[in-house]
């Protein structure tokens, strides 16, 4: 390094910039993107950008599909407890749930971790829950971007933004324009809240003054803010191989929204679909929301996945051996409604709902 290169950096140095430590973190995760090589992906870190070989990948006629996402505010949770090694699973998750959605193999993924003052040892085990989240998923880890931005944010918070591409041959895209009445959903558990309305949960916390290192109120095996940090289910390989039944007509990730507002997202128009409220358990920490917190059923279903992380839809006469597939490869799956017609704006209706659920 020159005398110049030097004065440079102890001049970023000074400006709360540390690329040393910069330096060090790109070469703590090489070793964890290499874990995630795959077909298509050699899963290396340092050049410009990441290559991706799709026809390596085993795709002939392929069309290309993209999603982002973020973790929202349950990295404050995370910060709180100093706690990150579930925080770059639920990145993974967020995004690549949204691919096979769209009935696409999710192929690529890259990351961007954006902080006040970089601390190696926290970014490295978020990378590592990252790559972890990649493996589980079976895509590769090609590229991310670190951002050290003091006066942007304060110290060592941080916020992370994930990419991820995948991949479906042509015309198996879903939803699949034969979605009709009487078509049979499905839901597929969830493991908790995922990754969604944590600013509503923590403002709970905050008013309710509850510690999050006591036992959970739902849950007495984990401190509160280790039941709150359960990293979000990723269903990749299951959901794809449903896919490849070709009984599965549609797909809905239950995310931000909620119940009410993501299936609607796959209906045909002049669709709606009906859900059994007592088809499936609601998960305790739902319970313990909707009852401190005095939330309504409605606001409920609209925020949270109440113990759904996955909708499914698929023929009546298929729904048995669907079911029994999801259960083969180790998935918890309910029959929670049916497809029906629906001309007007709510086209979710919640059935056999009492005014005191999901307690």
């Amino acid at each position: 390094m020159t005398e110049m290169e030097e004065k440079k950096q102890d001049a970023y140095a000074r400006a709360g910039v540390d690329i040393e430590a910069g330096n060090q973190l790109v070469e703590a995760i090489k070793p964890l993107a290499r874990a995630t090589a795959r077909a298509g992906a050699d899963g290396a870190l340092g050049g410009f950008g990441g290559l991706f070989d799709l026809k390596a990948a085993g795709f002939r006629d392929p069309i290309l599909v993209s999603a982002t996402d973020g973790v929202g505010t349950k990295i404050k949770l995370a910060l709180q407890m100093d706690k990150h090694d579930g925080i770059g699973i639920d990145l993974v998750a967020m995004v690549v749930n949204d691919l096979i959605a769209v009935g696409a193999e999710p192929l690529f993924f890259l990351d961007y971790y954006a902080t006040g003052q970089l601390n190696t040892e926290t970014a490295r085990t978020v990378v590592a829950g990252i790559a972890e989240g990649c493996k589980v998923a079976h895509c590769a880890l090609i590229g991310g971007e670190t951002a050290e931005m003091p006066g942007m944010y304060a110290q060592e918070d941080y916020d992370l933004a994930g990419f991820a591409v995948g991949a479906v041959e042509r015309g198996q895209t879903l939803p699949r324009q034969d979605i009709k009445e009487g078509d049979i959903v499905l839901g597929l558990a969830s493991n908790g809240l995922h990754s969604n309305g944590f600013s509503l949960v923590r403002k709970i916390i905050e008013q309710m003054g509850m510690d999050l290192n006591t036992p959970a109120p739902f849950d007495g095996s984990r401190s509160l803010g280790q039941a709150l940090l359960e990293p979000t289910r990723i269903y990749v390989q299951p959901v794809l191989g449903a896919v490849k039944t070709g009984k599965v007509k549609a797909l809905a990730h239950i995310t931000g929204g909620g119940l009410l507002e993501n299936i609607p997202r796959i209906l045909p128009k002049g669709l709606g679909v009906w859900l059994s409220t007592k088809s499936w358990p609601v998960p305790a920490v739902f319970k313990w929301l909707a009852k401190e917190a005095s939330i309504s059923a409605k606001d409920m279903a609209r925020t949270f996945n109440c113990g759904l992380g996955m909708i499914v839809i698929t023929a009546a006469e298929d729904a048995e051996e669907l079911m029994r597939f999801f259960t083969d490869v180790g998935e918890t799956i309910y029959r929670v409604g049916e497809v029906e017609k629906n001309l007007g704006d709510n086209r979710i209706s919640l059935q056999g709902m009492e005014s005191s659920w999901p307690c």
